[in-house]
């Protein structure tokens, strides 16, 4: 006959199929699996800039993360998918810089004052999430999920700019201002990636910020030919 059990510290009870009561773990909490995810995402890019991601395995990435497959594999869709909670830092950093954006303010003033490539995160993370962006220009599967990020946070991008433009955020006005945005990020990101390959230098850092701020100020036309840029699209 089964009997049930009160669920010591930490514990939660489950109740399975017949109504008995099993031990189990609380879920966990979106923060605490974000935390997670960005840990093992932090090994993982390490073997793949060791060894290259075709050599490494889940198991490897498993072991030097500290966590069993079964929870990589619950945690991540594919070998793949491991590099997104980095690439996301870079994103994620760029938006929250474009939600902060005053009123009055040029958006190449505001960029050239508040923007650090990879905001919130530790220097270390900085250098990694640059790795994993060179390794994207080699890797079809990697530059995949980089393109797939990007297009994911069009939408956000598209609400921040929408008030200044005076626009709703599914315009196609808006969405193309999104877009353009979007491109000169993912463009000036590649291209300070590949020349920080020695180490992300506040120098290279500085430069990404002013390419970033000078293609949106033009337009990412050269210097006399510009017409209008994003910039001037919003206020």
């Amino acid at each position: 006959m089964a009997t049930s059990r009160t669920p010591g510290p930490g514990e939660a009870a489950v109740t399975g199929e017949q109504g008995t009561a099993r031990r189990g773990r609380p879920p966990m909490s979106e923060q605490g699996r974000r935390a997670q995810r960005l840990a093992v995402s932090r090994a993982a890019v390490r073997l793949f800039r060791e060894h290259g991601m075709a050599a490494t395995s889940g198991a490897d990435v498993a072991r030097a993360a500290g966590v069993s497959e079964r929870t990589l594999w619950r945690l991540f869709r594919t070998k793949e998918s491991l590099v997104e909670p980095l690439l996301s830092v870079s994103i994620e950093g760029f938006r929250d810089v474009l939600r902060s954006w005053p009123e009055g303010t040029e958006l190449t003033a505001h960029l050239r004052g508040a923007y650090t490539f990879a905001t919130g995160g530790p220097d270390g993370e900085t250098e990694e999430v640059l790795a994993v962006v060179r390794m994207t220009r080699d890797t079809p599967a990697l530059r995949a999920v980089w393109l797939v990020l990007q297009e994911q946070a069009e939408p956000t991008l598209a609400a921040v700019l929408a008030p200044r433009a005076g626009l709703a955020p599914d315009s196609a006005q808006v969405r193309l201002l999104a877009a353009t945005v979007n491109a000169a990020f993912r463009v000036v990101t590649d291209e300070v990636a590949a020349g920080a390959a020695e180490g992300a230098t506040a120098e290279a850092l500085a430069a990404h910020r002013e390419l970033l701020a000078e293609a949106l100020r033009t337009g990412g036309q050269p210097a006399g030919r510009q017409t209008s840029s994003p910039s001037s699209s919003c206020r």
